[in-house]
């Protein structure tokens, strides 16, 4: 998704970027991306989907960045499948045709119309009913890290060889860790720590959890489903994703998940955080030198005309 035309398609569909300035991040990242999804080894439907966009042109990520997106759908009989692309495709629609001046408020209203869309579907089509998905998305805006999540997807900050979990899991037996009602060893071992409290689809109205970190060079962020994070440490992905390029250690990490039963569908987005440059400036700046040139042009030829007159 880096390329002009659709950039050009993106600043035509979306007055708001195109004609709306705001104030302009101090810089923009160099970012390294690396993706995959896998079937794993038992299931015979891959309902993990992630999307993502990049935008090249300046106005666009001034106001909304880069954004990448996770959704792990559910309800079988290719269900869940269904409802992971309406739920990418709503929440990128959305997102940048949002009017809203905030990155977190394009969020928030990506995240309703995603929910919109699933919940009207699941309630109207017999077949869809209880069709449902988690959804984390991280926009990369100037040098924050802005991150939004329903269900038990994730987001981690990967940093100097250590992960740290962004997001909060919406499941019952996270639930349960946080008010202390289960250890973490507990947990892992719990029967049911597949059952999800919130996610899209499964109600009228939906609020989204926000996160946000300041980026360094260095970082490395990873967005994936828990058919990831239910076999993997953070340690080992911090590991991996320390001494491989993103699209390397993606394939990696899904590698490993495989290798220790891949029970479930298996998806990582990987984010490497590359030197800054200074945030692209508006492309009116570039015309002042031609319009010193075309003034010193006019003044010459006007100059020419007066000596061939007085000759």
């Amino acid at each position: 998704m880096k390329n002009e035309e659709q950039d050009e398609a993106i600043t035509q569909e979306l007055p708001a970027l195109a004609q709306e300035e705001a104030s302009e991040p101090e810089k923009q990242f160099e970012i390294a991306f690396g993706a995959c999804t896998d079937l794993g080894r038992i299931r015979e439907n891959n309902e993990d989907k992630f999307d993502f966009l990049e935008p090249e042109d300046a106005r666009i990520l001034r106001r909304r960045g880069r954004l990448y997106a996770v959704a792990d759908g559910m309800g079988g009989h290719a269900a869940g499948q269904i409802a992971a692309e309406m739920a990418l495709k709503a929440l990128f629609d959305t997102y940048y045709a949002s009017r809203a001046r905030s990155p977190q408020r394009a969020l928030q209203e990506g995240f309703r119309r995603a929910n919109e869309l699933v919940f009207r579907t699941a309630t109207t089509v017999p077949s869809r009913q209880g069709m449902g998905t988690t959804l984390t998305a991280a926009a990369v805006v100037g040098d924050r890290l802005i991150v939004a999540n329903l269900g038990d997807s994730r987001a981690y900050l990967l940093r100097e060889g250590k992960a740290r979990q962004v997001t909060e899991d919406h499941s019952l037996v996270e639930e349960q860790v946080r008010q202390g009602m289960l250890s973490e060893e507990q947990a892992v071992a719990s029967p049911f720590k597949n059952i999800i409290t919130k996610c899209i689809g499964n109600g009228a109205e939906v609020e989204p959890d926000l996160f946000e970190e300041v980026l360094q060079i260095g970082d490395k962020v990873l967005l994936c489903s828990d058919g990831l994070s239910n076999q993997v440490s953070g340690e080992e992905m911090a590991a991996v994703a320390e001494k491989e390029a993103p699209s390397v250690a993606a394939r990696q990490l899904i590698k490993l998940a495989n290798e220790r039963g891949g029970p479930d569908n298996i998806t990582a987005v990987v984010l490497g955080v590359g030197g800054a440059k200074p945030a692209a400036k508006a492309n009116t700046v570039l015309l002042l030198p031609w319009v010193f040139l075309v003034g010193f042009a006019s003044a010459l030829a006007v100059a020419t005309l007066i000596m061939l007159a007085v000759g």
